[in-house]
């Protein structure tokens, strides 16, 4: 368990310091839950949206904690089915909607920037199944160790480490095929 989880909780708990428990676990999770969120929605005002609803959630069942993992991995938990959810969400509405315009291929001739490059990183992960994607975003991003994958998504560490490996060699064959 983090540092301040206990501290956290039990703030949470007692109704005269719920408010502050619940500030304090914001100003704990907010910045890494963030940078997890962005990296699925890639946009700063989708990313804000999810953010919020997951502190709703949180605010919602934070009694309801059990302690079976750290309180990050049950946020987090919670911030990867908003994520889906947001994204089945925003694909359904692509769905109905006709592009308005279309862009002009890039004729520049210098190399792409760190943008571009994030750019096709994140589209390289959207193309992966969503449980590579998952294995892969808390791996490569989170740098979460195997085992605390495994209790946080009921997987194996080998059948993660396989997931991570097929979505390291699917990324690098679409990055370079580019």
């Amino acid at each position: 368990m983090h540092e301040n989880d206990k501290a956290i909780l039990d703030a949470f708990a007692d109704p005269t310091t719920r408010e502050a428990g619940f500030r304090m676990l914001a100003n704990e999770y907010s910045k890494p839950l963030y940078r997890q969120i962005y990296r699925y929605t890639n946009n700063h005002e989708d990313t804000n949206d999810v953010l919020q609803l997951v502190l709703i959630k949180a605010w919602r069942y934070l009694d309801n904690f059990r302690g079976d993992a750290s309180l990050y991995t049950w946020l987090f938990r919670i911030a990867f089915n908003e994520c889906h959810t947001f994204l089945k969400q925003q694909q359904r509405k692509q769905l109905h909607r006709l592009p308005d315009h279309y862009d002009a291929p890039d004729t520049s001739t210098s190399g792409p920037t760190p943008e571009e490059i994030q750019q096709k990183l994140m589209s390289a992960i959207d193309t992966l199944p969503d449980k590579q994607k998952e294995v892969f975003t808390l791996r490569y991003f989170e740098e979460m160790p195997y085992e605390e994958m495994s209790r946080l998504l009921g997987t194996s560490e080998g059948g993660l480490k396989a997931s991570y490996h097929h979505a390291v060699k699917k990324i690098e064959a679409l990055l370079k095929g580019e």
